[in-house]
Parts: structure tokens; sequence; C-alpha cells
């Protein structure tokens, strides 16, 4: 095992032979790394942590940090990490409350760049990327493949559809539709769909014209959402991503940016 001498490992915390901890890191009793894991340097690694194989984390990231929240008296929440995250410097990630569930969690292949904040409660899926200093509120959703700009504040509550784009510096107050690509040009607004992100990750020309088909209705059409809706049901739900969309605004509690 490759441990500098200033780290401190509390005793209980499960760390295996194969990962790195760099200088003046910091891993609470209730931790536990899987395999090749990598603390660069002054990492703080803290709560019910549990962490798959092959995450690095950079400098003076902090992982299982106890919540923002004013409720929280010291009940034993943690964090869940999948494989394969890049937790870059200074990103600060909250352990769970009781009253949320207990526990914050990550998916896989995630990239959550410095300065990043991901609030108690929240669940992020895999392939996410939170670019500098997003900042997500509690009980946040991001679906898998979702990307959330540099200096986007993200309200409590809201959810993020999978291959979701949000541009920098944009303020989420509401969900975010699946496939979009939402900005803040103006105002926020959903601008359509996410289409040079769906074609990289492998979506056939099919998929994209049903999508885009789906997004005209939704965004470029003189109808409200519920028109939209029952326009789309009967011209024929054309694919799972579709299903997918419809079933994604109809069950929004905050309401879906258009």
């Amino acid at each position: 095992m490759s441990i500098h001498p200033t780290a401190i490992l509390a005793e209980g915390a499960q760390v295996p032979a194969s990962c790195i901890v760099g200088p003046y890191c910091t891993i609470g009793p209730n931790v536990i790394l899987g395999e090749e894991c990598e603390l660069v340097s002054h990492v703080v690694l803290d709560g019910h942590l549990t962490a798959g194989a092959r995450n690095r984390f950079y400098s003076f990231a902090c992982v299982g940090i106890a919540p923002q929240d004013l409720k929280y008296r010291n009940e034993p929440t943690g964090v869940e990490l999948g494989d394969d995250n890049v937790i870059r410097e200074y990103v600060t990630i909250s352990r769970g409350t009781a009253g949320g569930g207990g526990a914050t969690r990550i998916g896989s292949n995630c990239l959550i760049m410095a300065y990043a904040h991901i609030g108690h409660d929240s669940i992020i899926g895999s392939h996410c990327i939170l670019a500098n200093a997003a900042t997500l509120a509690g009980h946040v959703i991001v679906e898998d493949f979702a990307t959330v700009g540099a200096l986007c504040p993200v309200h409590q509550f809201c959810h993020i559809g999978r291959y979701a784009y949000i541009g920098g510096g944009t303020t989420i107050t509401q969900d975010v539709l699946p496939y979009s690509l939402t900005s803040a040009r103006r105002e926020t607004h959903a601008y359509g769909l996410n289409k040079v992100g769906l074609e990289r990750r492998g979506f056939s020309r099919e998929r994209l014209r049903a999508i885009q088909h789906a997004y005209r209705l939704l965004l470029a059409a003189k109808m409200n959402t519920s028109q939209a809706i029952e326009k789309l049901r009967s011209d024929g739900i054309a694919n799972e991503d579709v299903a997918y969309l419809v079933e994604f605004i109809e069950r929004s509690e905050r309401g879906v940016l258009k």
C-alpha cells in the first residue's frame, strides 16, 4: 500500500493495498474504498463513504462531509460512489440526511470538475459531467450522460433528464428536459435538441428524427405542453426515447423548462 507518511487514516477505514494515498490526506473511520483508488494530496474523505474502484480524488476535494442543512443532527448518513470517477480540485460532496434518504449517490465514469458542489441527498447518474463551479443544491437528480455547465446553480429538488446539456452560467429552477440544449442566452429556455451530443453518443438518424419531431411539438408548435403531449400520443409514440420524454414531463413536480 502506498500511503504518504503525512496522511492520516482513522482506525476502521478500509483502504485496499492497491490504493495510493498522497500527502496530508485524511480518511475517516467509516470510509470504504475500492481497488486502485488514488488520493492525490490534501483530500478529505469522511462519513459513511463507500467508493468503488479506480476513483481519483484531486487536491483539496472534500467528499462525505456533513450536509449544509440546519436540520442535520450528526446522523450516520453517507455517500455512495461508483467506479472510475474523477473528482477534481476543491470539489465538495455532502453526505445525505435522515430526512432525504440518508445518502448522496453518484454513479460511474463521472467527471466532477474543480469547485463543483453536490448537495446532500442528490443522485447523479453515470457518465455525467459537472463543469467548474457547478452547484447542486440538496435533493437534485441528474440522470445519465447529462452535462451541467460551469457556474450553473441548480435549485433544490430539480430533475435533469438524461443526455441534457446545460450551458454555462444558467440558473436552473425547474426540471430540465432530457436530450435538450438548455441555456440562458437572454433568459433560461430549452433551445432545442442536444443534437451534437446525441450524435457523439451514437444515436441513429431514426432515433434523432423521432426526438426532433417531439421537440418541434413541445417547443415550436403553437400549443401548450398538455396539447403537445396529447398530439404525440395521438400520432403514436415513435420509440422509447419519446416515451421516456413524455413520461419525464408528466411526472415533473416543478414543471419543465421550455
